[in-house]
């Protein structure tokens, strides 16, 4: 069993200040997580907002332009930040309020830092330009990026005493993880082509005709793209069937979180799979409207309460 601190502590001006900015950085810059994270009790969404502030630097490192050098360099640099953080020697007066954040979450909260050193690995492979011959290469990509997230999320969510099968609920946030970057993916096929950047395994895209790319609005001549789109999209949800599998373990606003975040994804996934070529045109997204509704539903435990039915009829 995982615990969590639920009640809210005394927290310096420093640290509120710290907390705020990496608030801001993810209601502006991550808006399906920011709907999931609303969600939770202040003391969770402060710390999974500051996760979410050093995430993202390493990504902005990742997908910026500068030389590939240079971009390892400032990935090495960050690495040692979080170093800094894991050791205890980020003080509040600190002038990087991501580290200031990061470090009182991981005070109040057992975040498995090393999650964080995964990703800085997962943006490597970016800057290094690795391709994947297979789903299992590309799975350790999926891992580095958003396994580890998850993971690292799971640290701040806790589960509930109790809770059955509380033992793999790090599997299952996790394999929640691959599902969510697996959407992403097929999302922005076109926008990773236009950078060079091709995920998806080369034995499927082989097996679909696909070899050639995805650097123009339309699929490639003689491809099955649809056929690829929904390979893909069905491998997508068969991850997220397992990955569900944590709601339940989890208390009644964690859950609501990690359900609308996922739930989110989810009904992205539902629109790739209507109309796969929607892809190659733009990245596909949802309304305001639709994501509300979605919040709503993981708040009132409806996809929890479907996930613990299907579970018990499994063992019966």
């Amino acid at each position: 069993m995982i615990r969590t601190v639920e009640s809210e502590q005394h927290v310096s001006a420093p640290v509120l200040a710290a907390y705020s900015y990496c608030e801001t950085v993810t209601g502006q810059q991550a808006r399906n997580f920011a709907y999931g994270i609303r969600l939770l009790p202040t003391p969770k969404r402060r710390a999974m907002s500051a996760v979410y502030a050093f995430s993202r630097r390493v990504d902005d490192i990742g997908d910026g332009a500068l030389a590939p050098d240079v971009k390892a360099a400032r990935l090495e640099d960050t690495r040692a930040l979080l170093s800094r953080v894991r050791d205890g020697r980020v003080d509040e007066d600190d002038t990087d309020p991501v580290a200031v954040a990061l470090a009182h979450a991981a005070e109040q909260f057992p975040i498995p830092l090393g999650g964080l050193d995964e990703l800085i690995d997962g943006v490597l492979m970016d800057v290094r330009g690795e391709t994947y011959e297979t789903w299992d290469d590309l799975k350790v990509y999926c891992r580095c990026v958003a396994g580890a997230i998850g993971r690292v999320s799971l640290g701040v969510f806790g589960t509930e005493p109790g809770a059955r099968g509380a033992e793999r609920a790090s599997e299952y946030a996790d394999t929640l993880g691959l599902a969510l970057q697996l959407t992403n993916i097929l999302r922005d096929v076109r926008e990773d082509a236009e950078g060079g950047r091709t995920y998806l395994p080369a034995d499927d895209l082989a097996k679909f005709g696909c070899s050639a790319g995805f650097d123009r609005p339309i699929p490639p001549e003689g491809s099955d793209f649809a056929g690829l789109v929904h390979f893909e999209v069905r491998r997508a949800r068969a991850l997220f069937a397992e990955g569900y599998r944590l709601l339940p373990m989890l208390d009644r606003r964690s859950g609501a979180c990690v359900a609308a975040m996922a739930g989110i994804y989810r009904r992205l996934l539902d629109r790739i799979e209507r109309e796969p070529e929607a892809v190659l045109r733009g990245r596909v997204s949802l309304p305001g409207r639709e994501k509300a509704y979605v919040a709503v539903r993981g708040l009132s435990g409806l996809d929890a309460r479907h996930v613990s039915r299907r579970t018990v009829r499994r063992r019966v």
